[in-house]
């Protein structure tokens, strides 16, 4: 059976599910109201995943994902690079860096790497270079696009971590969000590179299904900010540097940056799933014609 197989209801339900609670916790005060939708999260990636490219490669993506936030999350810790000099401040911790930290890259780094997909093209054994390398840089560019709209609000005003040399963006510095870009690229770098080397060799036509659920769930993760620009209280706050903010300033901010980044994003890719021809046929059916008339199958 090929690796790659329609989504299943379940995959609608988890949909369903996490974007519930995307907006249960958006309400819910504290991090620990986002640690189950976390969970739950990874739980869609992973069958996600599985559906789409094999369960193998769904393993290499989680593990490449695991080990390289880690690493590079805990030597920035260290030596301040590549996200610049800051400690978390929960419990928890993976050497210095809080356990759920990994699979919040997992969760939010496999939506925006089917979104960069749908904007780009997937990645499939054989793939041309353009598309192996490229595919992963735009993943990282709409990861960072994440980042830029919750930083601010989840060191400078909540303190879940602190930089302790401050930074021009409310106090978070430029090197961070190059930190991750950098950091996401290399591991959708090594998925990609594995995908074209041993994913799937055959494409059953459009997964539009599969792509609309994640994007709908990238849409989802701004909740959030939303929720916070019309329900938070305005005060100021001072970051490590003894900088003062205003809390309206960042959550204004928050809100801007995700109508003009994850938003357009998701935008940009619903309308080219909206613009796909749709399928008449069955994959079977598809290579069985495709192959009495001496032409290629369909591909992504």
């Amino acid at each position: 059976m090929s690796a790659v197989r329609s989504p299943s209801r379940a995959l609608w339900i988890l949909t369903a599910v996490i974007a519930a609670g995307l907006l249960v916790a958006a309400f819910a005060p504290g991090a620990g109201a986002r640690l189950p939708v976390i969970v739950v999260q990874v739980g869609f990636v992973l069958l996600h995943g599985a559906h789409r490219y094999g369960r193998r490669a769904i393993g290499v993506f989680a593990g490449a994902g695991l080990i390289i936030s880690n690493i590079l999350e805990n030597l920035s810790i260290r030596t301040g690079f590549p996200f610049g000099h800051y400690h978390y401040t929960g419990g928890g911790k993976i050497f210095a860096v809080p356990w759920f930290i990994g699979p919040a890259y997992l969760a939010t780094g496999y939506l925006a790497w089917i979104v960069a997909t749908v904007l780009l093209g997937d990645v499939r054994r054989g793939s041309p270079w353009l598309t192996t390398i490229g595919t992963p840089v735009v993943g990282a560019f709409t990861m960072t696009a994440w980042d830029l709209a919750f930083d601010p609000t989840t060191s400078t005003v909540d303190r879940a971590w602190i930089w302790e040399h401050g930074g021009g963006f409310f106090g978070v510095p430029l090197v961070n969000f190059l930190g991750w870009t950098l950091t996401v690229y290399l591991f959708l770098q090594v998925f990609a590179l594995y995908l074209r080397h041993r994913g799937p060799a055959t494409w059953p036509g459009r997964i539009t299904a599969g792509d609309l659920q994640a994007v709908l769930l990238y849409a989802a993760t701004t909740v959030s900010y939303f929720v916070t620009f019309f329900t938070a209280a305005h005060t100021t706050v001072t970051d490590a540097t003894g900088a003062t903010w205003r809390t309206a300033d960042i959550y204004e901010t928050s809100v801007l940056l995700t109508i003009y980044g994850m938003l357009f994003m998701t935008l940009l890719a619903l309308l080219r799933i909206a613009h796909r021809p749709r399928l008449t046929t069955r994959p079977a059916d598809q290579r069985a014609r495709s192959a009495a008339c001496g032409s290629p199958g369909t591909t992504p």
